[in-house]
């Protein structure tokens, strides 16, 4: 499957080219006396593990790190995602998010009907496959505006057809968690808000990327102002350029960009955030996984 932070990793690459309470049955046993960041919970998502690695060996080798949430992607073949399922209980991990995978390819803001449509069937796939698995979101690029898309209507096609998806995603009890990306969509934490609210749906809510907003804003403005709007977060690092050169500017590990990690521990925090904080990094060893989650650890849950 491919890895979307590669996608993503460097700016100047990219240049050149909650749901409702009875919907998070991981969460609405805790103590409701707990702080957030016990209620946290490190996980990864699947493009972190190798992939020479068999399904079984990815998912134990994300447990000899130290995960036990995981974010799958999109499984169209149904002895795969049965494999997945049974790989995923046998080490003990729980698949908290599936990543939908054709939202890029085929945007729901496109005027092609034939785009729409495989897009929505990747979403109904992706939705399908977190109600197998247990998950209980599904992270959607809403739109992307570009030459031929205009922003205005990239809001009204991509509402439209999200909408069209409420119904299943209510039978399956899976959160629709749209994310903000270098899509030039939803630029502004408001925006953003106000996207998510006009559905007037508990099964669409804001999957949050700490790392993506930095280049035109603070991770931890955002996550004050979308609240309770949040359902997931993405945990990577960002680092701009010497003088804020946008050209030089990267992804890089958690602690080692300009993310201020203790303001984004305090804004979840306050928002009352109880759920998964999850790694979108590159791939790597058990070294270097384990790495990563410490770094969640104390960056993130303070501990």
């Amino acid at each position: 499957m491919p890895n979307p932070f590669s996608r993503r990793i460097f700016l100047k690459s990219s240049i050149s080219a909650a749901c409702a309470a009875a919907a998070a049955p991981a969460w609405s046993g805790a103590d409701p006396g707990a702080t957030s960041k016990e209620l946290m919970t490190p996980g990864l998502v699947w493009g972190m593990l190798p992939e020479s690695l068999s399904i079984a060996d990815r998912f134990k080798l994300a447990a000899d790190a130290g995960f036990r949430t995981l974010e799958a992607y999109t499984t169209e073949d149904e002895k795969d995602a049965e494999e997945i399922k049974r790989a995923a209980e046998g080490n003990k991990i729980r698949i908290t998010s599936v990543m939908n995978q054709a939202h890029w390819k085929y945007p729901l803001s496109s005027a092609d009907p034939e785009v729409v449509k495989k897009s929505m069937d990747g979403m109904r796939t992706s939705l399908r496959n977190a109600k197998l698995w247990g998950a209980d979101a599904v992270l959607l690029v809403p739109a992307v505006v570009n030459p031929q898309t205009r922003y205005q209507d990239a809001w009204t096609r991509s509402q439209k057809h999200i909408r069209e998806l409420i119904p299943l995603a209510a039978e399956l009890k899976v959160v629709i968690a749209v994310e903000e990306v270098w899509n030039k969509f939803l630029l502004s934490p408001l925006e953003f808000a106000s996207y998510v609210d006009e559905f007037k749906s508990p099964w669409v809510k804001a999957y949050f990327d700490v790392g993506n907003v930095v280049l035109y804003g603070y991770p931890q403005d955002w996550i004050r102002t979308l609240g309770k709007r949040i359902v997931k977060v993405h945990l990577k690092d960002f680092k701009m350029g010497k003088g804020w050169d946008p050209i030089t500017a990267q992804f890089v590990n958690h602690g080692e960009g300009d993310v201020d990690w203790a303001e984004i521990r305090k804004a979840l925090g306050e928002i009352g955030y109880s759920g998964t904080v999850t790694a979108e990094l590159e791939d790597g060893d058990l070294n270097y996984l384990t790495d990563v989650r410490k770094r969640i650890d104390k960056l993130v849950l303070g501990i």
